[in-house]
This record gives C-alpha cells, sequence and structure tokens, in this order.
C-alpha cells in the first residue's frame, strides 16, 4: 500500500534538494514554505541554480517568509545590468542582491550541510560546491549560461550547474533520503531539450514531486512569478497528503 508524503517525511531525516528552472525560485520558495510551515525541516540542501537560490538562502538562514517578501519586491532593473562580454549581463546586481540577502559568508555557517552544482568552463566539468565563500558559488550556480557572464571564483570560471547537472544532485551520497522539487522545462524537443531533462531523475530513497501547471515567469514577465509562488504553496500543502506512486508524488 503506498504510503503518503507526509508519512515518509515523518519516517527520518532527508535531503532537500531543488531543480534548475530559470526563475523556477518562485515556485521553489512557495514549496520550501509549506514543507516548512507543516514542520519537516531538512537536515541538508542541495541545489542547481535556482534551487541553488532559494536552498541555499534557507540554509544560510533566511526563512521562506523573508525570501518570498522579497522575491514579490523584485524589479528587473535591480538585476539587469548589460555589458559587453560572454553574456548579455555583467551579474554585478545580481552579486549584489545576493550579497544583501545571504546572511551568512560561507558554507560552515550555513544552518545545514548545502551544497550547490556549478559547470567549470576550464575543466568542463560539472563541480558540487560544499565549503569557502557561500554567495559567489551561489552566483555561479546562477549563471545562465549567454545571459551572464562567467563568474571567476576560486581560481575558476563558473557557470550555471544545470548544464549537467539539471536537479542539483551531484552532491548528494547515493543512498540518502531525498525530497525532490522538480520544476519541469518546457523547451521543444531537440539537444536542449536532452541536456536540459524535462523528467525527474530516479533513484533509490528519492522522492520527487512537480507541478506542471504554474505559470513561468521571465525577467519580462516577474508578476507570473508571484502567482506561481503562491500556487506551489498551495500545492505543496496538498501534496503532503498524496500517495508516493513509483517515487513521485502525483499532483
Amino acid at each position: 500500500m503506498a504510503i503518503r508524503l507526509r508519512q515518509w517525511l515523518e519516517q527520518g531525516p532527508f535531503t532537500l534538494t531543488l531543480s534548475s528552472g530559470f526563475f523556477g525560485f518562485f515556485a521553489h520558495t512557495g514549496m520550501l514554505s509549506a514543507l516548512l510551515e507543516a514542520g519537516f525541516l531538512p537536515e541538508r540542501a542541495s541545489g542547481c541554480s535556482a534551487g541553488a537560490l532559494v536552498g541555499g538562502a534557507w540554509a544560510a538562514g533566511v526563512e521562506p517568509a523573508e525570501l518570498s517578501d522579497r522575491l514579490l519586491r523584485l524589479q528587473r532593473s535591480e538585476f539587469w545590468d548589460p555589458a559587453l562580454g560572454a553574456g548579455l549581463l555583467r551579474g554585478q546586481r545580481f552579486r549584489d542582491l545576493l550579497d544583501g540577502l545571504l546572511p551568512v559568508d560561507t558554507f560552515a555557517a550555513c544552518r545545514v550541510p548545502l551544497s550547490v552544482s556549478v559547470f567549470d568552463l576550464f575543466t568542463l566539468r560539472t563541480r558540487s560546491m560544499v565549503s569557502g565563500d557561500l554567495a559567489p558559488a551561489i552566483q555561479a550556480s546562477c549563471t545562465v549560461p549567454l545571459m551572464f557572464h562567467p563568474v571567476r571564483h576560486e581560481g575558476q570560471l563558473l557557470v550555471d550547474g544545470g548544464l549537467f547537472d539539471r536537479p542539483g544532485l551531484g552532491g548528494v551520497p547515493l543512498g540518502a533520503r531525498v525530497l525532490y522539487h522538480h520544476v519541469p522545462s518546457r523547451l521543444p524537443r531537440g539537444p536542449l531539450r536532452r541536456i536540459f531533462r524535462r523528467d525527474p531523475p530516479r533513484r533509490a530513497e528519492l522522492v520527487s514531486i512537480a507541478f506542471d501547471t504554474l505559470p513561468r515567469s521571465d525577467p519580462f514577465h516577474i508578476e507570473a512569478g508571484h502567482r506561481a509562488l503562491e500556487l506551489a504553496r498551495s500545492e505543496m500543502r496538498r501534496a503532503l497528503d498524496r500517495p508516493i506512486e513509483r517515487g513521485c508524488v502525483d499532483v
């Protein structure tokens, strides 16, 4: 007999993993808010891109209510800084936002262990960052290629880890109990869709959840993210009492 998500969460400690997904940080924030209000605290966090932003902010000590308030006030001008280079935006304004948001400076100061996925342009490999300075690591994980200039950090040139670790699971040991929130991709069929996988990953002890019908926002439609945040919060509240089938919660 299938158990409900709430029952699975009550069985023991778990890692919260949040996928990449462009402006999916709105959906991640709504989901996380409902999870925590129900009393379920992750023992670890991991993520990539939008997931690194939300998971990293929470691990650093930012509560979902505070993050929600900040995102609902977000304006494009706060991160829009076009400049010549290997991307449309320089990324300094985004970094300034992170510096103003995060209450701690390092991974070591986070309240739970955290890993964020980045892609190293020098070695052409995905890295899971688990130590050192926090803000540049999160910035690098959010550095969508061609949108932002690559981030120089610890002698490396880094961009969005979603190139090859869209789920953000690279730093999570096999066998760990994982609650994975997946922001589905809506890319058309082709090479980009094969890279940015649409389907959630499957592995032992991982339960995935995805809300397929949320509105999608982007730098020119930020208000759609406001609706996504509230809808994800409502959907997650309902999902807690739905059964787990084949490693997924059907919502």
